[in-house]
């Protein structure tokens, strides 16, 4: 899957700024992250769910997160999980 690119599906949606949550990515329009997302999407909430909890994300929104994420780990040097493991940060 080499050379795939979501930027279409995330551009947009996903946007930084420095003055909210420490300038991590977030769902334009909210203070809900990125890695909010993925932590309920690992922690088995479903789609439904979490927009239950966070009605001011849709679908498009969650999939636009997973998209970014999936760009951001091609593009960026990996970490061993070790490093993950202990808390480092490359």
């Amino acid at each position: 899957m080499a050379g795939i690119n979501n930027q279409d599906r995330w551009k947009g949606r996903i946007v930084t700024n420095p003055e909210i949550l420490a300038g991590k990515p977030i769902v334009s329009g909210t203070r809900i992250s990125v890695e909010l997302i993925l932590d309920h999407l690992a922690a088995n909430w479903s789609m439904t769910e979490i927009i239950e909890s966070y009605p001011s994300i849709t679908p498009e929104d969650i999939l636009a997160a997973l998209a970014f994420t999936a760009d951001v780990i091609r593009t960026k040097p990996f970490i061993t999980v070790d490093e993950i493991k202990k808390g480092k940060q490359s």
